[in-house]
């Protein structure tokens, strides 16, 4: 087990294969890092044209500290002990600062699915820092994504099955499934 982990991710809703990356990155080291990527999309757009959803507000509904809060009740709902994980920013689209966001030391645990995992994983391998592999999934094996979600919120279907009861309970409070419904219907 290492002493530091990292993993990374928009996580524009926190749903449950989230869940089982973080759970897989967990089991492999002491303190886990979760990086939230494009905490504000105005200052780190994606700057890639492989990373599809890291620029539009419809792709991007959630700001950094509701993602922030919504995964550490999920989090807790899972029994992870607070101690064992810190929610941190990640920007990865500004690979320049990136090394004032990764901590030192850290694996940075993996799960590709796209091309734009692909171009993620050789940035940070050349940054010299320490990634590993957790799997690589096919588009269809991938299972449920952010994008889908967001469509079956809006849209109205039974969406809550795919995240966590924390996640999905402050979605509702809050207002950002009604959020995630107006940007549908207005930017798609």
């Amino acid at each position: 087990m290492t002493e530091k982990g990292m993993i990374h991710g928009r996580f524009q809703v926190f749903h449950l294969k989230h869940m089982e990356y973080v759970l897989a990155a967990k089991m492999r080291c002491r303190t886990l890092y979760i990086g939230i990527t494009h905490p504000d999309i105005t200052a780190y757009p994606a700057t890639s044209p492989l990373d599809e959803h890291g620029t539009t507000r419809m792709d991007n509904p959630l700001t950094y500290i509701e993602r922030y809060e919504m995964i550490r009740g999920a989090l807790e709902e899972f029994g992870v002990n607070r101690d064992e994980y810190e929610i941190i920013p990640f920007p990865v689209s500004s690979p320049d600062i990136l090394p004032q966001y990764a901590p030192a030391g850290a694996v940075h645990y993996m799960s590709i699915c796209s091309p734009w995992d692909e171009e993620k994983y050789h940035l940070l391998e050349s940054m010299d820092l320490n990634v590993e592999v957790l799997w690589r999934r096919s588009k269809e094996e991938k299972g449920i994504t952010g994008t889908s979600l967001r469509a079956m919120i809006a849209r109205g279907d039974d969406w809550q099955q795919y995240v966590p009861k924390a996640a999905a309970d402050y979605l509702v409070k809050y207002g950002i499934d009604q959020r995630i419904r107006h940007l549908y219907y207005t930017y798609a």
